[in-house]
């Protein structure tokens, strides 16, 4: 049911697109807002508001503080040697009083978003102008925290050019996260620091202490040394999932590279100054095509930021207003908060209640709620379903292991893109069959008469479905076998003892009692009896074996290993397998919102960063860039089928069909090596241009269903493919939901340096008895121009204690 059918109105609406929550904050605001004053913003249109935590008269005491400590040390007549000792004692702000604030728990109080004050200097290079700044931010923070705000916004530094100064602003930061043990804490800061719209206000250590950027305008400007600061100020809090980050966003976007490395970061509001929006036609604001298309990406978010709109709602004077309308001296309302009964009926306190409260038109909000409406709906891969699981981790499934519940293979079966390019790839594969007059595997019945040569009679095609589950597959194939003319006898083997429970009952109500289903696992299944020799209990081959075998990587369920095992049935030399071949690829990732997620699972989980996890890959940032011979995603290994493997068939010929027994029968992790085949290993080389972080590997997989024959004019058809790759799945199997990628991730993020090359190394091990991975990665940068220097490197990652069970 849709969102549309299911809501109705407006309702509907709004489920069917992304839904914007819209703050008003002023910069200029030293005062809180009381009830009346924030009820008015609220009015206007404003979901929430910001508040300050504390008021000018704490910043004048701050102030006097200040400079009361600096005449008092000056009076003492200290030497350098004294000013410079570490005992000396620092000035000690006291406690906050009434008259140091206007917030106070209240029923608007959990709407509310407390700012802390702009005139904090965390970042100073004056020693006490930072010690104050920081015990003023722990005093705000804890009575914030106390009133019961959910969040406070904190400002970031003015600047990034100093680490050391960075540092200690990060270590203020984790320090309050201390004394707001329960809330979010939200770091303020530019993209970038564009020229022009510097922050303003003066802050304690002066105001000629940050001058602007833009009065040096030869100066080249780092669009990177904001993330960069953020990403110190994270490292040093361990990843705090109560950590945020609030960005500014700036007139002049900065290239794509930097919108989708902000987009990967744990985003709680995007914030819009006057500034950056421009006049339309009309002489009302509104924003470029690519402001645009940058909000329209963040909202796509399952979790979007909150867009603040800074200084251009109700100015002060207008919330003053409100406040005069509503004290009790006010005439408007003679003291009293409702009207009198002669009032009421003469709509007298009607007028007076719409002299207060009505709101003035705000461009600005109308503007961005224009643009809520203007969202694109959500599309097939972004039903609500799907939204839920974005960058959820899953542990990858064992269907070897385990048996499957009904809702699995519903959510499976849920996906037609895929289905529809399998049934297309078998009834190619069937048409080719016919086409180039290939023999058939079926053994004629006792008594029937032989086909003549030539004869128009197409003789039946042999067919297996191996693992087919509640049998989406077996339906595809009787589909292709209609839709090309081609009889067939169908085999549909599922080793899970519930689902074969619902093919019995697919056979009967749906596929009519022409399907030869088998309860077994397709490893150790003896082969199709033909029809009609069921009393000698004559075995066939199989023409065509169908399997949907593949995991997120292609091969981490074990395809390889199961199709080993059944692809002796398949008839030599014209046996098909669909799919025909399948290939893993790579790309390195920030992942900032799951390496944090994972930090905190680490303490009770030995294995949180040795899981490779399926996941909905989305709030990510590619760090690596495609150039001439290092694309940005890159094939690590490739299974083909089917592939005779003698020896194998050989030890089975000596041995029977019983189980391998594995464990100290070679050099091979002490196995017999009848698996060794199935390994493999890749090196692969990425490159980084711009500076970045590295918190694991995405992991992708594309997939050949059948290569359809050459035409008569020798020309060769395109294969009919699947794809999970970001770059081809819209050209190979758009719309397809039925894979997400596998994430590998790392211990330890790696800070990427300017023009670095990551270089993965990555195994996939194998005991006989269990499939597991291994992987390296090492970060280097040129040196010269023949030598590259290790800048950094992770420890070897497995998944070995918890490898897919064979």
């Amino acid at each position: 049911m849709s969102p549309q059918s299911s809501h109705g109105g407006y309702e509907g609406y709004q489920a069917s697109r992304p839904s914007f929550y819209i703050g008003q904050h002023d910069s200029c605001r030293t005062d809180g807002l009381n009830d009346d004053q924030y009820n008015r913003v609220l009015d206007f249109g404003f979901s929430f508001a910001t508040a300050p935590i504390t008021t000018k008269h704490f910043h004048d005491r701050v102030v006097a503080l200040q400079k009361s400590y600096l005449a008092d040390t000056a009076a003492r007549d200290l030497t350098s040697d004294e000013r410079a000792n570490p005992s000396l004692p620092g000035p000690t702000i006291p406690t906050l009083t009434d008259e140091d604030t206007t917030l106070f728990p209240g029923p608007n109080i959990t709407t509310v978003v407390a700012y802390c004050s702009p005139w904090l200097d965390l970042y100073s290079a004056d020693p006490l102008v930072a010690n104050l700044s920081r015990q003023a931010l722990n005093l705000e923070v804890s009575y914030a925290s106390f009133c019961g705000v959910r969040s406070i916004v904190i400002p970031g530094p003015r600047a990034d050019v100093d680490p050391k100064r960075v540092a200690e602003y990060g270590r203020a930061i984790k320090e309050a996260l201390r004394q707001a043990a329960q809330i979010g804490v939200v770091v303020h800061l530019p993209m970038y620091r564009e020229p022009g719209l510097e922050e303003t206000g003066d802050t304690l250590s002066g105001p000629d202490a940050y001058p602007s950027t833009s009065a040096s305008g030869s100066e080249e400007i780092d669009i990177y040394s904001s993330w960069d600061t953020w990403h110190t100020i994270r490292t040093m809090c361990d990843y705090d999932p109560r950590l945020f980050v609030a960005v500014r966003v700036p007139k002049r976007l900065p290239e794509m590279q930097l919108q989708t490395r902000w987009f990967a970061e744990p985003m709680h509001f995007l914030t819009f100054s006057a500034p950056i929006f421009q006049q339309n036609r009309a002489g009302f604001p509104s924003l470029s095509r690519n402001h645009q298309a940058l909000v329209n990406m963040y909202m796509r978010l399952k979790n979007a930021p909150w867009i603040l709109l800074a200084d251009v709602g109700p100015s002060g004077d207008e919330l003053a207003s409100v406040s005069d309308l509503s004290s009790p001296s006010s005439p408007s309302t003679g003291g009293d908060a409702f009207p009198s009964l002669a009032e009421a009926h003469s709509g007298a306190a009607i007028y007076q209640s719409d002299k207060k409260r009505k709101p003035t038109h705000n461009a600005h909000l109308s503007y961005i709620k224009h643009l809520e409406r203007e969202q694109e709906p959500y599309s097939v891969t972004e039903t609500s379903t799907l939204a839920n699981f974005q960058d959820w981790l899953q542990s990858p499934l064992q269907p070897l292991a385990d048996n499957l519940e009904s809702a699995t293979y519903e959510v499976f079966e849920g996906d037609p893109v895929k289905y529809d390019q399998y049934e297309k790839a078998i009834a190619a594969a069937i048409a080719d069959w016919k086409r180039l007059n290939r023999p058939s595997s079926a053994i004629p019945r006792p008594g029937a008469a032989a086909v003549p040569a030539g004869s128009p009679t197409i003789p039946e095609l042999v067919v297996a479905v191996a693992g087919a589950g509640r049998g989406p597959l077996v339906t595809r194939v009787i589909r292709a076998s209609k839709a090309t003319g081609v009889p067939i006898q169908l085999w549909a083997l599922e080793k899970n003892q519930n689902a074969y429970v619902y093919l019995l009952r697919m056979n009967k109500q749906v596929w009519g009692n022409k399907v030869h289903l088998i309860k077994t696992d397709m490893r150790e299944w003896a082969g199709p009896v033909a029809e009609g020799h069921e009393a000698t209990n004559t075995l066939t081959k199989v023409d065509i074996l169908v399997t949907e075998l593949l995991g997120s990587f292609g091969d981490n369920e074990l395809s390889p290993e199961c199709l080993d095992g059944i692809q002796k049935h398949i008839a030599r030399p014209h046996g098909i397998s669909i799919p025909l071949s399948y290939t893993a690829h790579l790309s390195p990732i920030s992942y900032p919102k799951v390496y944090a997620e994972l930090s905190g699972r680490a303490p009770s989980n030995e294995n949180a960063f040795e899981t490779p996890y399926v996941v909905h890959l989305y709030a990510i940032d590619l760090v690596s860039q495609k150039v001439p011979g290092h694309p940005r995603f890159q094939q690590a290994w490739e299974f083909v089928h089917p592939v005779r493997l003698p020896f194998v068939e050989d030890w089975t010929a000596k041995h029977g069909l019983k189980k391998v027994q594995t464990g100290g029968g070679g050099a091979m992790n002490l196995a017999t090596g009848l698996n060794e085949h199935n390994v493999r290993h890749c090196h692969l080389t990425f490159v980084c241009r711009p500076r970045g972080v590295m918190h694991g590997l995405a992991g992708y997989f594309e997939s050949v269903l059948y290569q359809p024959a050459a035409n008569k004019d020798g020309s060769v058809p395109e294969p009919i493919e699947i794809s999970t790759r970001p770059d081809q799945i819209d050209r190979k199997s758009k719309d397809m939901i039925s894979w997400f990628p596998i994430f590998f991730p790392l211990k330890k993020p790696l800070y990427l340096p300017q023009d670095s090359e990551i270089e993965v190394s990555m195994w996939r091990q194998t005991d006989d008895t269990r499939v597991w991975y291994e992987w390296l990665v090492e970060v280097f940068v040129w040196a010269g121009p023949n030598s590259r220097v290790k800048v950094a490197a992770s420890e070897l990652h497995s998944s070995f204690k918890v490898a897919c069970l064979m």
